[in-house]
């Protein structure tokens, strides 16, 4: 797409001119840490003061300096980040590259569809849509595609992910934070963990003293330095040592705190970009401002309570550094007010920051069907409705490029209950998986593959691809008997989207032909809508028996100057023609 190869030149333009700014400024930090060393050195061959002061308004532009380049550094870094997302959207478009994650973890073959339409691992749905960066962002993503929302629930997620959709820079920004200093499985149940432990407060009199005797120390000090009373310097140096005894009594307190902060410290700061992000935005879909009105807690914004934690993570790092930990617990007991400031903090604040990720994760989220609905501009919004009507015009895969795919439609009324038939290699496990990861998308918000759609939003239940669970002892036969118990059990309840291929393939074709058509009977009486695809013509014959609920379709192949030809169109009534013996003998296998 010609947004995102303009946006790349964009970017690489930003991240250029950013490296050259980068590289005069270290230059100049170079030039200004000369003149430090050269005026410091003539202070001391000359004694002029105006040296001194000369070299006092240097360091402080030298430090100003440093900052400077650190958020040059900073955006230089993020721009590149900017144009790698683009690039690896152009690269999906180009050559259908997948360069995300494929939430194979997420894998689970006793769900009612995800397993059977693949939609994780390699090529999967998940990695289509996936442009989360954290860890919580990629489980919620994953957990929204296991379950059909009601209809309310679907119509504010179209809503969010439509505001969303259009929002190229707000989203690819959002995308980029989380990808400059990744969190991790281990960080994010280190933080969440640290949340939600039992502060560790400074009581009573150690409270008192630890205000009392800092200023006792620079009291005395101060003192000895401006009067001939020496005792108030052993004074001040006694209780220095005393200071040190009081943190060493502590440290099994501090460094209980100090456990994985390095892991968190860093991880904090990007969530407070990520929060600061979204608190900023002004948004008007419900379920938007849903999620950033939970941001706020006790008149405090999330952002600005994360940053405070990581700046308090920080200074408890110093008790690392022997020299700095011992000076500054020496003269002000540092650590034991850096013990206090996080103990109040996690009182106030411990509690909502599992519910903070949770937020980051569903923006980024809504993100990732917003970018999947930006890309597919040829996708539509289903209406929903609460009747049990299901419509799909020109539906194709979603996961097929437009150009590549063939589109049918198909309605559910007032027939709701398929039987496809088709020859080899003519699409109809291609169009069950079609209408099972459509039905999902429309069921969560997201857009789907038709020119015009209209669905209830009803469970979705498959049995495509089981496999032998040979951990417990089932066979092939026998797991997939088990689903079909699981699927008639629901159907009893309520109704269901129900999509089956070539059922009972573990036994024989006396007994498969029978059970096929028995499970059939059955369904036909229940509140049953999808279909049901098989190679036995005979199976078809059950239609006349249920002319309310069940409908033939089929798939047709034709073979022109001895090839086959297949238009993957589908049609009304059995299956005509057929192809496995061809395409064996132009194989040579017969």
């Amino acid at each position: 797409m010609k947004v995102y190869k303009d946006r790349i030149s964009t970017y690489q333009e930003i991240a250029d001119k950013l490296s050259a700014k980068d590289r005069r400024v270290s230059t100049f930090r170079f030039l200004l840490a000369v003149a430090i060393i050269l005026l410091t050195y003539q202070y001391f061959q000359r004694g002029d003061e105006i040296l001194l002061v000369a070299v006092a308004f240097i360091v402080i532009a030298f430090s100003l300096l440093l900052q400077k380049h650190k958020t040059i550094r900073w955006e230089n870094e993020l721009a590149k980040t900017k144009g790698t997302i683009n690039k690896d959207e152009l690269s999906y478009f180009d050559n259908g590259s997948l360069p995300f994650e494929n939430g194979e973890e997420f894998i689970d073959s006793g769900h009612d569809y995800s397993y059977d339409l693949d939609f994780f691992g390699a090529h999967s749905l998940f990695q289509h849509l996936n442009r989360t960066g954290t860890v919580t962002g990629k489980r919620i993503l994953a957990k929204s595609l296991l379950h059909i929302l009601p209809k309310a629930g679907i119509i504010k997620n179209q809503e969010a992910v439509q505001e969303l959709k259009d929002q190229l820079e707000w989203r690819q920004e959002f995308l980029a934070l989380t990808k400059l200093k990744p969190d991790s499985e281990e960080s994010v149940a280190d933080l969440i963990s640290w949340s939600q432990k039992k502060p560790a407060s400074v009581k009573g009199p150690l409270n008192i003293f630890s205000f009392l005797s800092p200023f006792l120390v620079l009291t005395t000090f101060c003192i000895y330095l401006f009067t001939p009373i020496e005792i108030t310097g052993r004074i001040s140096l006694l209780l220095m040592l005393v200071n040190l005894g009081v943190i060493a009594v502590q440290l099994k307190s501090i460094k209980n705190e100090l456990v994985s902060t390095t892991r968190i410290e860093h991880i904090l700061k990007q969530y407070s970009l990520l929060l600061k992000k979204i608190e900023s935005t002004s948004f008007k879909s419900d379920q938007l401002n849903q999620l950033q009105k939970r941001l706020i807690e006790n008149n405090h914004e999330a952002s600005d309570s994360i940053h405070h934690l990581s700046l308090l993570f920080g200074r408890l790092e110093h008790v690392q550094n022997i020299f700095a930990g011992s000076a500054l617990n020496a003269i002000f007991l540092y650590h034991i007010h850096v013990l206090r400031g996080l103990s109040h903090w996690r009182k106030l604040y411990g509690s909502h920051v599992k519910d903070w990720l949770e937020v980051i994760g569903e923006f980024e989220k809504f993100s990732s069907l917003a970018n999947f609905s930006f890309n597919n501009v040829e996708f539509t919004f289903p209406e929903i409705n609460d009747s049990n009507q299901i419509l799909f015009e020109d539906l194709g895969h979603p996961l097929i490029q437009s150009e590549k795919s063939v589109t049918n439609s198909i309605s559910f009324q007032p027939k709701s209950f398929f039987i496809l038939t088709g020859s080899n290699m003519s699409g109809k496990s291609t169009f069950l998986r079609t209408l099972g990861i459509n039905m999902v998308l429309a069921g969560i918000g997201a857009p789907v593959y038709a020119s015009k759609a209209s669905i209830s939003p009803l469970p979705v239940l498959v049995s495509m691809r089981l496999s032998d669970s040979l951990s417990d002892s089932e066979s092939y036969f026998y797991a997939e008997v088990k689903r079909l118990k699981y699927i008639m059990t629901q159907l009893e309840k309520q109704p269901c989207f129900v999509l089956l291929d070539e059922i009972l393939r573990g036994t024989n074709s006396d007994d498969k032909r029978n059970g096929t058509i028995e499970v059939i009977k059955k369904m036909a009486v229940k509140q049953v809508f999808g279909g049901i695809a098989t190679h036995d013509l005979e199976v078809c014959k059950i239609a006349d028996e249920y002319p309310d609920t069940l409908i033939n379709r089929r798939f047709e192949v034709e073979i022109n100057d001895d090839e086959l030809v297949f238009d993957y169109k589908l049609r009304e009534g059995v299956c005509e023609n057929k192809s496995a013996s061809f395409i064996m003998k132009k194989m040579g296998v017969i």
